[in-house]
């Protein structure tokens, strides 16, 4: 059990994500032994809900398998059914449409199942909450009251979940923890299909087909957000890929130059960086990389633009940065560099501690350069050589 991932979690997530996993036990345990036996028409009724729900699911998750897509996380059509549930089904039924999720999360053998578990649970807590508001034994199915259900779901699993990456990790931005605009759209149109879904079961069950066409459109379009940022991000080190760096770069420049604001531009690159995938392995030398993008994105301001332009060359940002403040973020990153420990492994298969590392930076600032990205990039390229010219570990102004 000490080996468990889960305890790796910072001490308040831990106990944070324990509580809430405690919470939906408890509550589900309550549900199960205080319900009353469901009727046949409600068991037709969860039929109706859970069979439409599995097939679009799986019909979606064979499609996407054939189409070699990456793993994919059904959470909106989770939802949708969910809040079906919640419209159409006494609460012991409800407890096994989570079995759902909890399924896809078995077969699927996601590496961080406590995660999964956690939002699970916050999942659960929301939906049975909701109920609780609308009519525990009868739910009342008035449009005012529908629509503050809606809310009160999205917002109480939206919260419970942020609130723990929070905790988990500090540093997150708001977008990390809460999810993109995107996301807050498909959580809207997922309930409300899942409210029309509930109401048309109630008056007959075979007519939750009637959604599955939907159903499988907003599976598909849950994946957007998830593909768009893999192909923004870069695949080691999780950082602003090279091309979306330079979208989002251009366009805060542009923004800068109409408000006259000093901005400035860091770039990095490792010192004999060969040296470790020759000597202690490629593996390390990933390691050591992601070492490096998550000390940047902690060493850096808020708001600076962090990128990794491919190799063991980084790129920064820095809007609202007069040329002292630049360089003493430089400077900060170079020595938060040098001291860095990264914990690895050898080619032998041996632990091994990889320290040493050593970084040369150029910076280049719209003070002298102007706000073009190439001019920038061409003066910090310059300032970088200069810096390993003179003989590395060093920051050198353009």
């Amino acid at each position: 059990m000490r080996d468990w991932p889960l305890w790796t979690l910072r001490t308040p997530a831990l106990c944070y994500w324990l509580v809430i996993d405690a919470l939906a036990l408890a509550v589900i345990s309550y549900v199960i032994a205080a319900s009353a036996t469901p009727t046949p028409s409600e068991v037709g009724r969860f039929a109706a809900i859970a069979g439409t729900a599995g097939a679009v699911i799986i019909g979606s998750s064979i499609y996407s398998h054939r189409l070699r897509e990456t793993e994919r996380n059904p959470w909106a059509a989770h939802l949708c059914y969910l809040t079906a549930g919640i419209c159409a089904l006494p609460p012991n039924l409800l407890v096994l449409l989570l079995f759902g999720p909890a399924l896809h999360c078995v077969l699927a053998q996601r590496p961080e199942t406590y995660r999964w578990i956690f939002t699970l649970s916050a999942t659960a807590l929301a939906i049975f909450g909701t109920r609780y508001l609308i009519g525990w034994a009868h739910p009342m199915m008035e449009i005012g009251i529908m629509l503050c259900g809606a809310v009160v779901v999205l917002v109480i699993r939206a919260g419970l979940i942020a609130l723990g990456l929070k905790l988990r990790r500090p540093s997150a931005t708001f977008e990390e923890n809460v999810g993109e605009p995107i996301d807050a759209v498909l959580g809207i149109v997922a309930v409300s299909l899942g409210g029309l879904m509930g109401c048309v079961v109630m008056n007959n069950p075979v007519h939750a087909l009637i959604a599955a066409p939907s159903m499988a459109l907003l599976e598909r379009a849950a994946q957007l957000p998830q593909w768009r940022r893999s192909a923004q991000r870069d695949a080691k080190t999780g950082l602003a890929n090279a091309v979306h760096w330079d979208s989002r770069a251009r366009y805060e420049l542009a923004k800068g130059r109409s408000r006259t604001r000093p901005m400035a531009v860091m770039l990095l690159d490792l010192d004999h960086f060969k040296r470790v995938n020759d000597e202690v392995g490629h593996l390390a030398g990933d390691a050591a990389l992601g070492a490096i993008a998550l000390l940047l994105s902690a060493t850096v301001r808020r708001g600076d633009l962090v990128g990794r332009f491919g190799g063991e060359e980084f790129v920064v940002l820095l809007p609202e940065a007069e040329p002292d403040e630049a360089e003493g973020v430089a400077e900060r990153v170079r020595q938060a560099v040098a001291a860095l420990c990264v914990p690895t492994m050898a080619t032998d298969g041996r632990p091994h501690e990889l320290s040493g590392l050593t970084v040369s930076i150029g910076v280049a600032t719209t003070e002298r350069f102007g706000y073009e990205l190439p001019d920038l990039l061409v003066a910090a390229d310059a300032a970088l050589l200069a810096a390993k010219g003179f003989g590395r570990n060093l920051v050198e102004m353009a």
